[in-house]
């Protein structure tokens, strides 16, 4: 996938806290501090005690968010809520207009907002801020039924929030490589600047007035930064 040149990244990798870990179940003698530390340093805030932290499901997950609104996602039986302000949400919502539009001409695929559940790993559940999903990953080509779709995505794009931990970055980038996404967008309003990772160690940054290409999982399909981080100073929400 050919990008403009710009600074190689090699990310933090969350293997050296997961490497002896199976992430299917929390020991017995782990504290607290042991789990959020697992989960990337997130804030406690964040992770929901009902059910007990490594005993939730699916079930629980779509339960949740059926009675509250809330979006979270499930890592290792732990539900771990989503952080989305207005400023995210309003660059979600504009990507998501442009992967329409496209998609109306480029019948290629589908595309999720920030509360399409994938399972991409066993009992690990994300929710990225947004998806593009090619058909060739659903069954005969059909939007399976499930509340939770069964697939992981071919871009995951995450809008980085200010409570996002560098920790808990990489290892979505783990979880997601490792389930077999081709492509990852990490972008950043704060410092109005986006990642494209091709792999979980290995990515390229952007600046504000550089262009973000799909390559092969979406040809053709380019996203402005400049038109993007636009929508931010228009609407007040620097």
């Amino acid at each position: 996938m050919n990008y403009p040149l710009g600074k190689v990244y090699h990310p933090v990798s969350a293997k050296s806290i997961m490497a002896t870990i199976t992430p299917t179940t929390i020991p017995d003698d782990w504290t607290v501090a042991d789990m959020l530390v697992r989960l990337g340093g997130v804030s406690p805030k964040r992770i929901l005690m009902k059910p007990t932290p490594g005993d939730a499901t699916e079930e629980d997950l779509v339960a949740v968010h059926a009675r509250s609104g809330r979006i979270c996602e499930l890592i290792d039986g732990v539900l771990v809520e989503k952080i989305m302000g207005a400023p995210e949400a309003l660059l979600a919502g504009f990507i998501l207009h442009l992967f329409w539009n496209y998609l109306e001409i480029h019948d290629l695929g589908i595309v999720l907002a920030p509360d399409g559940l994938l399972r991409i790993l066993g009992r690990q559940v994300r929710a990225p801020d947004v998806s593009f999903i090619r058909w060739e990953r659903f069954v005969g080509r059909q939007v399976p039924r499930e509340q939770i779709f069964p697939v992981a995505p071919d871009l995951a794009i995450e809008i980085l929030s200010p409570g996002n931990t560098k920790a808990e970055m990489s290892r979505k980038l783990r979880d997601y490589f490792t389930s077999g996404v081709r492509l990852v967008w990490y972008i950043d309003p704060d410092t109005r600047t986006a990642w494209a990772y091709t792999a979980e160690d290995r990515g390229i940054q952007f600046g504000a007035g550089e262009v973000l290409a799909a390559g092969d999982v979406l040809p053709g399909f380019e996203l402005s930064l400049a038109t993007l981080f636009a929508k931010l100073d228009r609407e007040g929400l620097k």
